[in-house]
């Protein structure tokens, strides 16, 4: 029997015969597998909030409040076939997923989708007013410090640069270059464009919080930089921290991600599979691989919910050194598996649009 012709069949059975999907987690991972298999399962997805954010959009929302009205969608609005459960995991059993808001939900099968950990609002109108105060804070400030240079830093100063040309901007980052997740010659890039438009970039330097002072802001060097206001661009823990006293706990690495297989189930595991930033796959951290995850573990869920040979599992395989950065709207930085390129070409690729357009139509949307 053919893999389309099973699940049309599969999608005909009743709830009551369907296996319980529990997907942890509403980001880019989370989202896509809960999408690929509402009808191929009972899927319950839990989320601390009520809708999935195409994340890579948030920085062109900070400058443009209005883009983030199609980069933030309600669950409800793509999955029409699965239960949408709006609080926090707390734990995990062999059967259940234990929520915040005190109830328990039962899985056959369980996908941990829960990224870094990040404080955002619970419902889509508190994000697009948040977008809308973040916006109103840039246009009133002169002076404005980006903490962090790695690609959110980077990203948003380029944003700023090109909507906000007359503001003062600096940007202070620890390491010794831009970007230390790609090469030397995208990082340079970037520092020279970000320079080209009169972004101050201070390197191995940071800032302590604690020393903060009436806008002034003292350096790991002991200079002091004043500015009206700044955005925090580092780094965030691994959303793991609930899982240690889980029955996961002996599946998390020293970094605190979870190991996985090359079928993408958690070590130790059959029925647990996880997605995302929270794996412990040596590759580059971006969305499109948490969506390249998602499908290849939604492709092995649905051989599982028919019943399907275990060797018939696809393997995932780790993700090439590709990385796009956005340059404001008509520019970018491109790292490629064998060059390096910078200016409009990127530009067209990623930066118009965001691929917040393509990403929509994925999720069965208008784009």
């Amino acid at each position: 029997m053919c893999l389309r012709s099973s699940v049309k069949g599969l999608q005909m059975l009743g709830a009551e015969d369907k296996k319980r999907l529990v997907v942890v987690g509403g980001g880019i991972g989370g989202a896509f597998v809960a999408h690929s298999l509402q009808f191929v399962a009972d899927v319950v997805l839990i989320d601390q909030k009520e809708y999935f954010e195409i994340s890579w959009a948030g920085l062109r929302s900070m400058v443009e409040p209005s883009f983030a009205e199609r980069s933030v969608i309600n669950h409800t609005d793509y999955l029409p076939n699965a239960r949408i459960v709006s609080s926090a995991a707390m734990s995990i059993t062999d059967n259940e997923v234990f929520v915040s808001d005190g109830s328990s939900v039962p899985y056959d099968y369980l996908v941990v989708a829960t990224g870094h950990e990040e404080t955002v609002p619970k419902s889509k109108t508190e994000r697009l007013s948040q977008y809308q105060a973040e916006c109103e804070k840039i246009k009133a400030a002169n002076t404005i410090l980006i903490i962090g240079g790695g690609p959110t830093g980077v990203e948003l100063a380029a944003e700023i640069a090109v909507d906000f040309p007359e503001k003062n901007l600096k940007l202070i980052h620890r390491g010794s270059r831009l970007m230390e997740f790609v090469g030397f010659k995208a990082s340079q890039k970037a520092l020279n464009w970000l320079t080209s438009k009169k972004v101050e970039v201070i390197l191995q330097q940071s800032i302590s919080m604690q020393s903060i002072s009436e806008g002034v802001y003292r350096t790991s060097g002991g200079e002091t930089i004043a500015a009206d206001c700044h955005f925090m661009c580092t780094g965030k823990p691994i959303g793991s921290q609930w899982l240690k006293e889980t029955v996961l706990t002996n599946s998390l690495d020293i970094h605190g991600r979870l190991m996985v297989d090359k079928h993408m189930r958690v070590r130790g595991f059959k029925n647990v599979f996880a997605v995302g930033d929270i794996t412990d796959l040596q590759e580059i951290k971006q969305g499109y691989l948490a969506e390249r995850h998602a499908h290849i573990t939604s492709k092995n869920l649905k051989v599982l919910l028919m019943g399907g040979n275990e060797r018939k599992l696809a393997t995932y395989k780790l993700g090439s050194p590709l990385a796009i950065v956005s340059l404001g709207r008509k520019e970018g930085v491109a790292q490629l598996p064998f060059t390096t390129i910078s200016g409009c070409i990127p530009g067209l690729i990623k930066s118009g649009d965001l691929f917040v357009g393509k990403t929509r139509k994925e999720l069965g949307l208008a784009p």
